[in-house]
């Protein structure tokens, strides 16, 4: 009776470790990965570099400017694209990143630089 007991023991340790690992990845941390050795933190604020990446490729009419606000983003000013950079997977979808909605919608995936722009304004506290 004893060998299986411990057979059962072992066989439901093995099932729980098995579904652990099934478990999903946790996120990836966008910030951590920028590589901002390339981008002059002065000069990368909104300003002078974020508002034109975004003016261009998210504030368009029909997406993620003030009228539209496409899943309540609008990116059209400093105050209202930090707070969606702040709250919402916005580095995660423009990365393409698993589980996140790809963007900019039907486009490719922005260049490297620019991603690590938006990444590394965001690492530095978003300055204006």
């Amino acid at each position: 009776m004893k060998l299986p007991i411990a057979f059962l023991t072992a066989l439901t340790l093995l099932l729980s470790l098995g579904w652990a690992s099934c478990e999903k990845e946790s996120k990836r941390d966008y910030l951590a990965e920028a590589d901002c050795s390339n981008i002059d933190p002065i000069a990368n604020t909104y300003t002078f570099a974020v508002k034109n990446i975004l003016d261009n490729t998210c504030a368009l009419s029909g997406c993620h400017d003030a009228a539209t606000k496409s899943n309540g983003n609008d990116f059209s000013t400093y105050a209202t694209a930090k707070v969606a950079f702040q709250t919402q997977d916005v580095l995660c979808a423009i990365n393409h990143g698993e589980g996140c909605e790809p963007m900019p919608k039907g486009g490719t995936k922005l260049p490297t630089l620019t991603l690590n722009v938006l990444a590394c304004w965001a690492k530095n506290g978003y300055p204006e």
